[in-house]
């Protein structure tokens, strides 16, 4: 997409003195720690919030009738993701929301659920007016009709000597990155078993959607520890929600045949676009990577200070209170970290630390992405108060479950510290004392134990079943290869009856109703 003022913005950026933006942001950093001193980011209680991303695909009147549809990928009117209060992402095809912050109780929860769904079933009723559908998945992989995925995914021009990308969201910081004489500190590239694609911008992202979690500490000293068992439970939590086995069938390698394909495949491929993508191939930790555990709340704030800079932009403040450290702010918007911490706040009232939670993909239903939202947020009650031993679990083990559940979702080999202080590997003793704590620190909160069981429901049946939405693809398209489909119209026939399945599901059902119907 080209605004005739895009190329001039993106010019604009460009422009910006990078070592003056990063003087700025270490006045920021002196601003902050006061107000952290003071004890400003100190709140009585644990607030909630969530972002939740969708990508929007065809849906002609055939298919509203009830007839199978192809489900290619859409763009979405800019003009129409305004009228549904949904915000921009990086691909003209994704649409996010963003729910208001609430209490950590029983009726908070449920108002981050009754938001979501009142939000999504508006938008839903606007979208198929439009011939179209939103969809909550971990990746897409039918092109937009008459195109293919790469080029989708590649496509761009070049306007005035500045690179812009077809297909993204006119936001010059994307486009800059493309652009800026450090171009090369993202990689601009696809690089996963048997897939190996380069662009010109950083557009290949937009493959992955994923949700959000944000949970507000009540005292801002006490983020170290509630960071340190966030990390540990990235890993496992990572391997109940993965949801994206597979590319657009036309990424893949030629030589790699479709018996090939299904044996490599990872069960969580977001992970490696996300850091492929944004990455240098060489030379560099990555800005997108699972962090290191900090000591002190200062140390989150000089991490993030000191990351690497992909654009200085230019800062416009107005009178909200974190807009006393707007530049730090505008860095910590290219801090890409699975697990970060985050400090803001639009009054001195309501400035807050938090941390959020990036490792899940969106799920099949609005009830399983519930589901995390509510599990994180369970552990990050229980764990930190009963002093849990997977605290001292080694940050290199934890590391380790992370990546080992991108590649193997539920069949990942992890290690675990119970609460009797015991180092174990077996699964459902793993997920019994994840999963027990979670509830715990739900009904800690005041959630009744029919409303905590409720939420938590989806995440036990994955474990009883040992199925994930990854795991129901991966098992789907190898069905139908042993079937004798092609691999290509394999994915994409598993890739619509997730949607036809998430049709009937999404605002009022779960992952298990489909396992419950034998779809597994």
């Amino acid at each position: 997409m080209t605004d005739d003022d895009l190329a001039e913005r993106v010019e604009s950026a460009l422009s910006v003195d990078r070592e003056a933006f990063q003087a700025r942001v270490d006045d920021d950093v002196d601003v902050l720690k006061e107000e952290l001193a003071a004890g400003t980011f100190d709140n009585p209680q644990a607030i909630l919030g969530l972002e939740y991303e969708f990508y929007a695909v065809s849906e002609p009147d055939a298919e509203r009738q009830g007839t199978a549809g192809e489900y290619p990928l859409r763009r979405v009117p800019r003009r129409l993701l305004e009228f549904i209060g949904f915000e921009k992402e990086l691909g003209l095809h994704n649409a996010e929301m963003t729910t208001s912050p609430q209490p950590f109780n029983g009726h908070g929860l449920l108002a981050q659920e009754h938001e979501v769904l009142a939000r999504l079933e508006t938008a839903l009723d606007c979208t198929s007016s439009e011939g179209m559908r939103l969809v909550s998945d971990g990746m897409w992989t039918i092109p937009p009709e008459g195109e293919s995925a790469r080029q989708y995914l590649t496509d761009s021009v070049e306007d005035r000597g500045v690179r812009i990308a077809t297909n993204m969201s006119d936001s010059a910081r994307y486009h800059a990155m493309a652009n800026t004489d450090r171009a090369t500190s993202a990689g601009m590239r696809l690089d996963a078993p048997n897939v190996d694609l380069q662009a010109d911008t950083v557009l290949p992202e937009s493959l992955i959607t994923s949700i959000q979690p944000h949970y507000q500490v009540s005292h801002a000293a006490d983020l170290p520890t509630f960071f340190r068992y966030a990390l540990r439970v990235a890993g496992p939590l990572l391997a109940l929600g993965v949801n994206s086995p597979f590319f657009p069938p036309e990424l893949y390698d030629d030589a790699a045949d479709a018996e090939t394909i299904l044996d490599d495949a990872w069960m969580e491929h977001r992970i490696s676009v996300f850091e492929t993508v944004l990455n240098a191939a060489a030379d560099t930790a990555g800005k997108v990577r699972f962090p290191r555990d900090f000591e002190t709340v200062e140390e989150a704030v000089d991490r993030i200070a000191e990351d690497d800079t992909f654009v200085p932009l230019e800062v416009e403040q107005t009178n909200r209170f974190d807009d006393r450290f707007a530049h730090f702010r505008t860095k910590h918007g290219t801090y890409w970290r699975w697990v970060r911490p985050v400090f803001g706040g639009p009054t001195r009232s309501a400035a807050n630390a938090r941390i959020e939670f990036r490792p899940i993909p969106a799920q099949p239903t609005v009830r399983d992405s519930l589901a995390f939202q509510a599990a994180f947020a369970g552990l990050m009650e229980a764990l930190p108060k009963l002093e849990h031993p997977v605290a001292d679990l080694d940050w290199e083990l934890a590391h380790d479950n992370f990546y080992r559940a991108m590649r193997d979702g539920l069949d990942a080999d992890f290690t675990w510290i119970t609460n009797d202080g015991k180092q174990v590997t077996d699964t459902v003793s793993i997920y019994e004392d994840i999963l027990d704590h979670a509830e715990q620190g739900l009904k800690n909160r005041g959630l009744s134990d029919d409303d905590t069981a409720t939420f938590l429901y989806p995440l036990r049946v994955r474990v009883r079943q040992q199925t994930t939405p990854a795991g129901w693809k991966h098992d789907r398209v190898r069905e139908l290869v042993d079937g004798g489909d092609p691999l290509d119209e394999a994915v994409y026939t598993a890739q619509r009856e997730y949607i036809e399945a998430q049709r009937g599901t999404l605002l009022s059902g779960s992952f298990a109703d489909w396992l419950r119907e034998g779809r597994n």
